[in-house]
């Protein structure tokens, strides 16, 4: 290819070609772009070198230079950068360092459609990412709402137990706190942490089939008694069963399944281990502990030193040993919960726990 048809390539593409020289001065290869005399006014005549053009092009052409130096083949390329001009009109550049034999070649491309069409992307981009976050922002609204609608719900359930029962009250709502601060150590996802702190309170929902005589009978429990009592969880069971809701199926599995131990030696079905669903040995837990330390109206309550002996002695037998040395390490979340009294707005603390 003579040096006519290189000209013509140069002049089609619009590129600026320069040729270093020996003394580190610079002379164009063909012609010289109208947008590179646009862009820079003063350099036309190339009596100063790149350097003083452009301060992107000062820092390029250091490794520029080095590159020339390694009398490597190849091409160097500097990455896209913008300029602007008098009138405030954007230029994407790009430069690039070649070796040709023993010729140092430095060409600087306007990127001219390439950029309209990244500016346009990018538009694009800007404008999606408002769209997704106007939209997530709605998504966490509606979420929001159905999370309060499915509290409220659950708690109205409840109240029907609270009046027949006043000390239940506060104890149910301490269950979904308790049961929060396991799932997160757990790590579960956002929504089933949500998922259990409502689902927890419903526990004990079965209760509202047991008679009064039983119920709120102070002190022990015969064996008969005992025996109607055990019949809260299917009842609970049977009350949340079948839902298409993932909260109310949880719901279903704890009131199913809380009063199942780790051994097998629990009700109603004596599951054991792992086949009892962990949302039931994590309320498991939280239950006993709760009805330990706090007055119930078949017994006083009881240190927490006392409370903890038990429990301990039941890990691996009633509790999930790995579950329960989690509550272990989760004791002074579990301390401060236990201080809800029910006095306090049930809102603000399932946003604290």
């Amino acid at each position: 290819m003579n040096d006519s048809m290189l000209h013509d390539l140069f002049e089609l593409l619009d590129i600026l070609v320069l040729e270093r020289l020996a003394d580190d001065s610079y002379k164009p290869v063909g012609s010289v772009p109208l947008w590179f005399e646009t862009l820079f006014p003063d350099a036309a005549e190339f009596d100063a070198p790149p350097e003083n053009w452009s301060p992107f092009l000062e820092n390029y052409l250091f490794d520029a230079k080095a590159f020339w130096e390694k009398n490597e083949k190849g091409r160097l390329f500097s990455g896209p950068w913008i300029e602007t001009d008098a009138g405030g009109s954007e230029f994407s550049l790009e430069a690039s360092a070649i070796r040709l034999g023993d010729t140092e070649i430095l060409t600087i491309e306007h990127s001219k459609e390439a950029y309209k069409k990244q500016q346009k992307l990018l538009q694009l981009g800007r404008d999606s990412l408002l769209n997704n976050e106007i939209l997530e922002e709605e998504v966490r609204n509606r979420t929001a709402q159905i999370r309060n609608r499915e509290e409220e719900v659950a708690l109205r359930l409840l109240s029907a137990a609270e009046f027949r029962d006043d000390e239940t009250g506060a104890h149910i709502r301490r269950i979904g706190f308790y049961s929060v601060v396991l799932a997160r150590k757990l790590g579960w996802a956002q929504g089933d942490v949500d998922n259990i702190r409502i689902a927890s309170t419903m526990h004990d929902i079965g209760k509202i089939g047991i008679p009064d005589s039983v119920l709120l009978k102070p002190g022990k429990l015969s064996d008969d008694e005992y025996e109607i009592m055990k019949k809260h969880s299917v009842i609970g069971g049977k009350m949340l069963a079948d839902s298409k809701a993932p909260m109310i199926n949880m719901a279903y599995d704890i009131a199913l399944c809380h009063h199942e131990k780790w051994d097998g030696s629990g009700y109603p079905w004596g599951l054991v281990r792992k086949t009892i669903p962990l949302s039931a040995r994590i309320v498991a837990i939280a239950d006993v502990y709760d009805a330990l330390v706090h007055k119930r109206v078949y017994k006083p309550a009881i240190a927490e030193v006392a409370a903890l002996n038990i429990m301990k002695e039941a890990r691996g037998r009633h509790f999930d040993p790995d579950l329960f040395d989690l509550f272990l390490d989760s004791l002074d979340e579990f301390r401060q919960i236990a201080r809800y009294d029910g006095s306090e707005e049930f809102s603000g603390m399932a946003d604290e726990f």
